[in-house]
């Protein structure tokens, strides 16, 4: 926090998109302000920052860019990952960006608007001492983050598991993290940016396990009957590639390998 002349969004100089802010519905137009729910535990794509409040990361740069296209601003609130869609369904958040990966049980209740790729990439303790197979985890220990595609995935797998795979499903990405590093686990699923970071930040005691694999795209979420202002997001997006500013971004939190350029509603 504090200086803003390490912010990538100002580096990119965003400025407002006239035709782009024209997209944009007359309700949220006069709101002017959009409250964004978000779950900040899941570094580098959104984190509390030094002083403990303010919302960071990837998707906050990523999406406060696409405001400003829009020439609306945000108010970002930290609140738990799986009660942010019904958040934005019940109308106490006009938007969630939370690392949501587009799939169509989520489709089913919002709009979701792609804009950027993400898989699923394992992470162990340094030289895997539990022999984890991601593609044959039973028996073993894994860390999941509570409300993701990983915990579904690994619920699924442990249908066929003759000896069951153990969870440890946590609230926060975070203590997911911090349980492998203490050896409360042997390794842990989440999606790549966040285990490639949790590597980078922790090379001493963590690698990552095996490739990335099921890469499908990160979602904004917006309530269900809002697909004009879904355009207009999705149209921000493809201001920012043009100009440069939605690269920067990603760059700067060693993302490059997540860009799209088929930003759209509903993919």
């Amino acid at each position: 926090g504090g200086g803003s002349s390490d912010s990538p969004t100002e580096a990119a100089e965003v400025t407002v998109d006239e035709e782009v802010a024209a997209l944009v519905p007359e309700d949220i137009k006069s709101k002017g302000t959009l409250s964004v729910g978000s779950d900040a535990s899941y570094a580098p794509n959104e984190f509390l920052g030094d002083d403990g409040k303010t919302v960071e990361g990837m998707d906050v740069d990523l999406f406060n860019a696409a405001a400003a296209k829009m020439d609306l601003k945000t108010e970002w609130n930290n609140a738990p990952f799986d009660g942010l869609i019904l958040g934005v369904d019940s109308g106490k958040y006009d938007v969630a960006v939370s690392s949501f990966t587009i799939n169509d049980e989520r489709k089913k209740s919002v709009n979701m608007i792609s804009y950027c790729n993400a898989g699923t990439q394992w992470v162990t303790t340094k030289g895997n001492p539990g022999d984890v197979d991601p593609k044959d985890p039973c028996g073993k220990t894994v860390g999941v983050q509570k409300g993701t595609v990983q915990l579904d995935e690994l619920n699924a797998l442990n249908k066929e598991c003759d000896e069951k795979i153990k969870l440890v499903v946590e609230q926060e990405q975070s203590k997911v993290t911090a349980s492998l590093v203490s050896g409360k686990t042997e390794a842990m699923a989440a999606d790549s940016p966040i285990s490639l970071y949790a590597v980078k930040q922790q090379g001493e005691e963590l690698e990552a396990l095996g490739e990335t694999y099921d890469s499908a795209p990160y979602g904004i979420v917006i309530p269900k009957d809002q697909t004009e202002f879904g355009e207009a997001i999705a149209a921000a997006f493809k201001s920012m590639k043009e100009d440069g500013s939605y690269d920067a971004i990603l760059k700067n939190w060693g993302n490059e390998t997540g860009g799209i350029d088929d930003f759209a509603v509903n993919p």
